[in-house]
């Protein structure tokens, strides 16, 4: 891989004028470019002859030359709009944050961590932003509409559970089992919120740990190792943990040690033991980030709850009957 984006570098290079812009790559690897635009996630680099997408946990260093569009002050606004647009709705850990025990991370994450109540069930689930705005998991809301989420407040060293019966659904993707929810209720005060962190920068054998309610035992926590990041299941890829899972477990969150949401805990295998399955938090950032293309409403055609009109002839059957 370093060759090729060598090669990349020494071509571009040759195709581009001077004031290009420089990518420091890992690898002591570099590409030469004009950088298009700068997204949380990868930067977008012009090469002459076609444009990359260059993922930022590869990025070293940029050095932005006097004659590209980085430097322009119109490209760096968009960018800053974008990258605050995603840090307002959801929050990452902008600074180095430090590893710590699990002991210590779960008393400091307990009021992030909510359990969300069905008629035909319950599951688990965390908090994004201070506003309630929670993840689930699409299976545990599915063909419900009355909702409860139990949050629990820290007061004087212990906490308390208080249940939000005024829950909306926001948005929900059946395929990659993930559900928004707002918890609505007038007199609810700024909810504590837990922060998104990088499943990429996940190694296979580092330590995660798992809050929920599994089997209904609210404030379960489980810890583990990542097994693989790259378990195919139903052509969808997850993260594997021995961090055990059980149903309740559904829709809450998988730590890593800095105490940031690496996947979202959604099935486990049940006929063995410690083959429990995340989605990464890639996935969930994505849908987060395009939550209006998923927006539960009968007019939008990616609803999973979208009733079509009946045949023409059903209306002209019925429309004689009446």
């Amino acid at each position: 891989m370093s060759r090729m984006l060598l090669m990349t570098a020494v071509i571009a290079q040759l195709a581009l004028p001077a004031g290009a812009d420089r990518i420091e790559l890992k690898g002591e690897a570099a590409i030469i470019g004009q950088i298009l635009a700068e997204k949380p996630d990868h930067v977008v680099v012009d090469v002459g002859y076609t444009v990359l997408l260059v993922p930022r946990s590869q990025i070293l260093d940029i050095s932005a030359g006097s004659g590209s569009p980085a430097s322009e002050p119109a490209v760096e606004l968009s960018t800053a709009d974008t990258a605050s647009a995603s840090a307002r709705f959801y929050n990452t850990n902008t600074g180095g944050a430090k590893a710590r025990t699990v002991r210590d991370l779960v008393s400091l994450l307990g009021e992030g961590v909510v359990q969300v109540r069905t008629p035909g069930g319950l599951g688990s689930g965390f908090i994004i932003n201070d506003e309630g705005f929670l993840i689930t998991n699409f299976h545990v809301i599915e063909g419900e509409t009355q909702i409860s989420v139990e949050v629990y407040w820290q007061t004087g060293g212990q906490l308390e559970r208080k249940t939000y019966k005024q829950v909306r659904i926001v948005a929900m993707n059946k395929f990659k089992d993930l559900a928004l929810l707002k918890i609505e209720d007038e007199d609810a005060p700024p909810f504590r919120f837990v922060r998104l962190g990088d499943a990429d920068e996940l190694a296979v054998g580092e330590r995660v740990f798992a809050i929920g309610s599994p089997l209904g035992l609210e404030r379960t926590v489980t810890e583990g190792i990542v097994s693989t990041k790259t378990r195919e299941m139903m052509g969808e890829l997850y993260l594997q943990t021995t961090a055990q899972i059980n149903p309740g477990n559904s829709g809450g969150p998988l730590f890593n040690l800095k105490g940031e949401v690496v996947g979202v805990t959604n099935m486990k295998i049940n006929f063995g033991e410690g083959l429990g399955f995340a989605i990464p938090v890639e996935a969930l950032k994505f849908f987060l980030d395009h939550r209006d293309a998923y927006a539960y409403s009968t007019d939008n055609p990616s609803n999973p709850f979208r009733y079509l009109e009946p045949p023409s002839r059903t209306r002209q059957e019925a429309s004689t009957k009446n």
